[in-house]
Protein backbone atom coordinates (compact mmCIF):
# COMPACT_ATOMS: atom_id res chain seq x y z
CA UNK A 1 0.00 0.00 0.00
CA UNK A 2 1.38 3.42 -0.98
CA UNK A 3 1.12 6.69 0.87
CA UNK A 4 -1.81 7.84 -1.29
CA UNK A 5 -2.14 5.51 -4.29
CA UNK A 6 -2.93 1.85 -3.86
CA UNK A 7 -1.04 -0.93 -5.63
CA UNK A 8 -3.53 -1.15 -8.53
CA UNK A 9 -3.33 2.60 -9.13
CA UNK A 10 0.47 2.54 -9.17
CA UNK A 11 0.40 -0.40 -11.59
CA UNK A 12 -2.06 1.45 -13.84
CA UNK A 13 0.19 4.52 -13.82
CA UNK A 14 3.19 2.40 -14.80
CA UNK A 15 1.18 0.75 -17.57
CA UNK A 16 -0.70 3.77 -18.95
CA UNK A 17 1.58 6.67 -18.01
CA UNK A 18 -1.03 8.70 -16.13
CA UNK A 19 -3.43 8.71 -13.21
CA UNK A 20 -6.33 11.02 -12.33
CA UNK A 21 -8.21 12.48 -10.58
CA UNK A 22 -6.51 12.95 -7.22
CA UNK A 23 -8.17 15.34 -4.78
CA UNK A 24 -5.53 17.62 -3.24
CA UNK A 25 -7.58 20.37 -1.62
CA UNK A 26 -11.07 21.83 -1.72
CA UNK A 27 -12.58 23.92 -4.50
CA UNK A 28 -12.62 26.83 -2.05
CA UNK A 29 -8.87 26.52 -1.52
CA UNK A 30 -8.39 26.36 -5.28
CA UNK A 31 -10.38 29.58 -5.55
CA UNK A 32 -8.04 31.24 -3.06
CA UNK A 33 -5.02 30.19 -5.12
CA UNK A 34 -6.70 31.48 -8.27
CA UNK A 35 -7.25 34.89 -6.66
CA UNK A 36 -3.62 35.02 -5.57
CA UNK A 37 -2.48 34.26 -9.11
CA UNK A 38 -4.82 36.82 -10.60
CA UNK A 39 -3.52 39.44 -8.17
CA UNK A 40 -0.01 38.71 -9.47
CA UNK A 41 -1.26 39.00 -13.05
CA UNK A 42 -2.99 42.30 -12.28
CA UNK A 43 0.22 43.68 -10.77
CA UNK A 44 2.07 42.58 -13.93
CA UNK A 45 -0.19 44.35 -16.41
CA UNK A 46 -2.81 41.62 -16.68
CA UNK A 47 -0.60 38.69 -17.70
CA UNK A 48 2.07 36.61 -16.02
CA UNK A 49 5.40 37.53 -17.70
CA UNK A 50 6.83 34.46 -19.50
CA UNK A 51 10.06 34.25 -17.52
CA UNK A 52 8.24 34.78 -14.24
CA UNK A 53 6.25 31.69 -15.25
CA UNK A 54 9.39 29.57 -15.16
CA UNK A 55 9.82 28.19 -11.63
CA UNK A 56 7.47 30.77 -10.07
CA UNK A 57 7.70 28.78 -6.82
CA UNK A 58 11.07 30.49 -6.33
CA UNK A 59 9.32 33.89 -6.33
CA UNK A 60 6.13 33.30 -4.33
CA UNK A 61 5.88 31.70 -0.90
CA UNK A 62 2.40 30.30 -1.57
CA UNK A 63 3.64 28.44 -4.65
CA UNK A 64 6.67 27.19 -2.73
CA UNK A 65 4.19 25.80 -0.21
CA UNK A 66 2.17 24.21 -3.01
CA UNK A 67 5.07 22.25 -4.49
CA UNK A 68 5.56 20.79 -0.99
CA UNK A 69 1.89 19.94 -0.38
CA UNK A 70 1.84 16.59 1.48
CA UNK A 71 -0.87 15.00 -0.66
CA UNK A 72 0.92 15.92 -3.88
CA UNK A 73 4.20 14.54 -2.55
CA UNK A 74 2.54 11.38 -1.21
CA UNK A 75 1.21 10.56 -4.68
CA UNK A 76 4.50 11.39 -6.39
CA UNK A 77 6.46 9.34 -3.86
CA UNK A 78 4.28 6.35 -4.69
CA UNK A 79 5.65 6.33 -8.24
CA UNK A 80 9.13 7.89 -7.85
CA UNK A 81 10.30 6.92 -4.38
CA UNK A 82 11.08 8.90 -1.23
CA UNK A 83 13.87 11.30 -2.27
CA UNK A 84 12.21 13.99 -4.39
CA UNK A 85 13.32 17.19 -6.10
CA UNK A 86 11.09 19.75 -7.78
CA UNK A 87 12.93 20.47 -11.02
CA UNK A 88 10.51 23.04 -12.39
CA UNK A 89 7.01 24.47 -12.30
CA UNK A 90 4.86 26.46 -14.69
CA UNK A 91 1.31 27.74 -15.16
CA UNK A 92 -0.66 26.72 -18.24
CA UNK A 93 -3.37 29.34 -18.63
CA UNK A 94 -6.02 29.65 -21.32
CA UNK A 95 -8.45 32.53 -21.12
CA UNK A 96 -12.04 32.10 -22.27
CA UNK A 97 -12.06 31.95 -26.06
CA UNK A 98 -8.26 31.91 -26.16
CA UNK A 99 -6.81 30.35 -29.35
CA UNK A 100 -3.88 28.99 -27.36
CA UNK A 101 -3.29 25.24 -27.57
CA UNK A 102 -0.65 22.63 -26.79
CA UNK A 103 0.50 20.38 -29.64
CA UNK A 104 1.07 16.65 -29.19
CA UNK A 105 4.44 16.26 -27.51
CA UNK A 106 6.50 14.44 -24.90
CA UNK A 107 7.69 16.64 -22.04
CA UNK A 108 11.19 15.27 -21.73
CA UNK A 109 12.32 15.92 -25.32
CA UNK A 110 14.38 19.03 -24.52
CA UNK A 111 14.87 18.78 -20.78
CA UNK A 112 18.29 17.10 -20.83
CA UNK A 113 17.52 14.87 -17.86
CA UNK A 114 19.29 11.54 -17.51
CA UNK A 115 16.23 9.38 -16.87
CA UNK A 116 12.56 9.22 -17.86
CA UNK A 117 11.69 8.75 -14.18
CA UNK A 118 10.04 12.16 -14.14
CA UNK A 119 6.46 12.97 -13.12
CA UNK A 120 4.35 16.04 -13.78
CA UNK A 121 1.69 16.84 -11.19
CA UNK A 122 -0.91 19.02 -12.98
CA UNK A 123 -2.99 20.89 -10.39
CA UNK A 124 -6.31 22.44 -11.47
CA UNK A 125 -7.08 25.94 -10.14
CA UNK A 126 -10.25 26.07 -12.30
CA UNK A 127 -12.36 23.39 -14.03
CA UNK A 128 -10.34 21.63 -16.73
CA UNK A 129 -12.91 20.12 -19.07
CA UNK A 130 -13.21 19.20 -22.73
CA UNK A 131 -14.79 22.56 -23.56
CA UNK A 132 -12.07 24.48 -21.72
CA UNK A 133 -9.23 22.62 -23.41
CA UNK A 134 -8.26 19.99 -20.83
CA UNK A 135 -5.16 17.89 -21.31
CA UNK A 136 -5.54 14.84 -23.54
CA UNK A 137 -3.24 11.80 -23.39
CA UNK A 138 -2.63 8.58 -25.29
CA UNK A 139 -2.19 5.70 -22.85
CA UNK A 140 0.97 3.61 -22.99
CA UNK A 141 2.97 5.98 -25.19
CA UNK A 142 5.56 6.71 -22.49
CA UNK A 143 7.75 3.72 -23.28
CA UNK A 144 9.65 5.25 -26.20
CA UNK A 145 10.98 8.71 -27.02
CA UNK A 146 9.97 9.79 -30.55
CA UNK A 147 11.24 12.56 -32.88
CA UNK A 148 9.84 16.08 -32.55
CA UNK A 149 9.89 19.16 -34.77
CA UNK A 150 9.91 22.81 -33.65
CA UNK A 151 7.13 24.97 -35.11
CA UNK A 152 7.48 28.12 -32.95
CA UNK A 153 3.75 28.61 -33.65
CA UNK A 154 2.45 31.78 -31.97
CA UNK A 155 -0.66 30.18 -30.45
CA UNK A 156 1.25 27.13 -29.18
CA UNK A 157 1.82 27.39 -25.42
CA UNK A 158 5.03 25.32 -25.55
CA UNK A 159 8.42 27.05 -25.44
CA UNK A 160 9.47 25.88 -28.93
CA UNK A 161 6.03 25.02 -30.33
CA UNK A 162 7.37 21.47 -30.45
CA UNK A 163 5.23 18.65 -31.81
CA UNK A 164 5.58 14.94 -32.33
CA UNK A 165 6.88 14.08 -35.80
CA UNK A 166 5.14 10.69 -36.02
CA UNK A 167 1.46 9.80 -36.30
CA UNK A 168 -0.56 10.19 -33.11
CA UNK A 169 -3.67 8.03 -32.72
CA UNK A 170 -5.93 10.86 -31.56
CA UNK A 171 -8.95 8.56 -31.60
CA UNK A 172 -7.44 6.72 -28.64
CA UNK A 173 -6.90 9.89 -26.61
CA UNK A 174 -8.26 10.18 -23.06
CA UNK A 175 -9.54 13.53 -21.74
CA UNK A 176 -8.01 14.37 -18.36
CA UNK A 177 -10.97 16.24 -16.88
CA UNK A 178 -10.41 17.80 -13.46
CA UNK A 179 -12.35 19.85 -10.95
CA UNK A 180 -10.71 22.73 -9.05
CA UNK A 181 -8.42 21.30 -6.36
CA UNK A 182 -7.83 18.02 -8.20
CA UNK A 183 -4.67 16.95 -9.97
CA UNK A 184 -3.41 14.41 -12.46
CA UNK A 185 -0.03 12.71 -12.69
CA UNK A 186 1.63 11.98 -16.02
CA UNK A 187 4.92 10.46 -17.14
CA UNK A 188 7.51 12.67 -18.81
CA UNK A 189 7.29 10.76 -22.12
CA UNK A 190 3.51 10.33 -22.34
CA UNK A 191 1.99 11.76 -25.54
CA UNK A 192 -0.24 14.66 -24.49
CA UNK A 193 -1.83 17.80 -25.93
CA UNK A 194 -4.74 20.18 -25.39
CA UNK A 195 -7.20 22.17 -27.50
CA UNK A 196 -8.13 25.87 -27.20
CA UNK A 197 -10.49 27.03 -24.46
CA UNK A 198 -14.01 27.31 -25.87
CA UNK A 199 -15.66 27.83 -22.48
CA UNK A 200 -16.74 31.06 -20.75
CA UNK A 201 -14.17 30.79 -17.95
CA UNK A 202 -10.40 30.61 -17.71
CA UNK A 203 -8.61 27.27 -17.62
CA UNK A 204 -5.74 27.49 -15.14
CA UNK A 205 -3.42 24.62 -14.33
CA UNK A 206 -0.14 24.55 -12.40
CA UNK A 207 2.31 21.93 -13.65
CA UNK A 208 4.96 20.78 -11.15
CA UNK A 209 7.84 18.63 -12.42
CA UNK A 210 9.29 16.16 -9.94
CA UNK A 211 12.39 13.97 -10.25
CA UNK A 212 14.12 11.45 -7.98
CA UNK A 213 17.33 12.79 -6.45
CA UNK A 214 19.28 10.25 -8.54
CA UNK A 215 18.43 12.00 -11.84
CA UNK A 216 20.99 14.42 -13.28
CA UNK A 217 21.33 16.99 -16.06
CA UNK A 218 23.20 15.69 -19.13
CA UNK A 219 23.70 19.01 -20.95
CA UNK A 220 26.86 20.00 -19.09
CA UNK A 221 25.04 22.94 -17.52
CA UNK A 222 24.78 22.63 -13.75
CA UNK A 223 21.17 23.35 -12.87
CA UNK A 224 19.35 23.74 -9.60
CA UNK A 225 16.29 22.08 -8.05
CA UNK A 226 14.31 22.22 -4.81
CA UNK A 227 14.53 19.34 -2.35
CA UNK A 228 10.91 18.75 -1.30
CA UNK A 229 11.08 15.35 0.43
CA UNK A 230 13.69 12.92 1.70
CA UNK A 231 17.43 13.35 1.24
CA UNK A 232 19.64 14.42 -1.65
CA UNK A 233 22.54 11.98 -1.49
CA UNK A 234 23.60 12.54 -5.12
CA UNK A 235 24.31 16.27 -5.27
CA UNK A 236 23.58 16.52 -9.00
CA UNK A 237 21.77 19.85 -8.59
CA UNK A 238 22.41 22.99 -6.59
CA UNK A 239 19.65 23.06 -4.00
CA UNK A 240 17.31 26.05 -4.24
CA UNK A 241 16.09 28.03 -1.25
CA UNK A 242 12.53 29.25 -0.76
CA UNK A 243 11.77 32.94 -1.32
CA UNK A 244 12.18 35.05 1.81
CA UNK A 245 8.84 36.69 0.95
CA UNK A 246 6.81 37.17 -2.22
CA UNK A 247 9.07 38.80 -4.84
CA UNK A 248 11.82 39.45 -2.30
CA UNK A 249 14.72 41.19 -4.13
CA UNK A 250 17.16 38.38 -3.28
CA UNK A 251 14.68 35.76 -4.53
CA UNK A 252 14.15 37.74 -7.75
CA UNK A 253 17.91 37.90 -8.34
CA UNK A 254 18.38 34.17 -7.70
CA UNK A 255 15.38 33.33 -9.89
CA UNK A 256 16.77 35.30 -12.82
CA UNK A 257 20.08 33.44 -12.68
CA UNK A 258 18.38 30.05 -12.34
CA UNK A 259 15.98 30.65 -15.24
CA UNK A 260 18.83 31.78 -17.51
CA UNK A 261 20.51 28.41 -16.95
CA UNK A 262 17.32 26.42 -17.49
CA UNK A 263 16.46 28.23 -20.72
CA UNK A 264 19.89 27.40 -22.12
CA UNK A 265 19.01 23.74 -21.60
CA UNK A 266 15.49 24.04 -23.03
CA UNK A 267 16.65 25.85 -26.18
CA UNK A 268 19.76 23.76 -26.83
CA UNK A 269 19.96 23.01 -30.55
CA UNK A 270 16.98 25.20 -31.44
CA UNK A 271 17.00 27.19 -34.67
CA UNK A 272 15.97 30.25 -32.66
CA UNK A 273 15.36 31.12 -29.04
CA UNK A 274 11.55 31.20 -29.10
CA UNK A 275 9.14 32.95 -26.72
CA UNK A 276 11.20 32.69 -23.57
CA UNK A 277 14.67 32.92 -24.98
CA UNK A 278 15.34 36.62 -25.61
CA UNK A 279 19.01 37.09 -24.87
CA UNK A 280 19.62 33.33 -24.84
CA UNK A 281 21.98 31.89 -27.46
CA UNK A 282 20.88 28.27 -28.02
CA UNK A 283 23.89 25.92 -27.66
CA UNK A 284 24.33 23.87 -30.82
Amino acid sequence: MGKLLDASQVAAYQRDGYHFPIRIFSAQEAGTLRRRLEAVESASGGKLPPRMNQKPHLLYTWLNDLIRHPRILDAVEDVLGPDLLCWSSQFFIKNAGDPGYVSWHQDGTYWGLSSPDVVTAWVAFTPSKVESGCMRVVAGTQHQKVPHTDTFAEANLLSRGQEIAVEVKEGAAVDIQLEPGEMSLHHVLLFHASEPNRSSDRRIGFAIRYIPASVYQTSGIRESATLVRGTDRSGHFDLEQPPESDMHPDAVRRHQEIVEKQLKVLYAGAAKAGKLGEGIVPPR
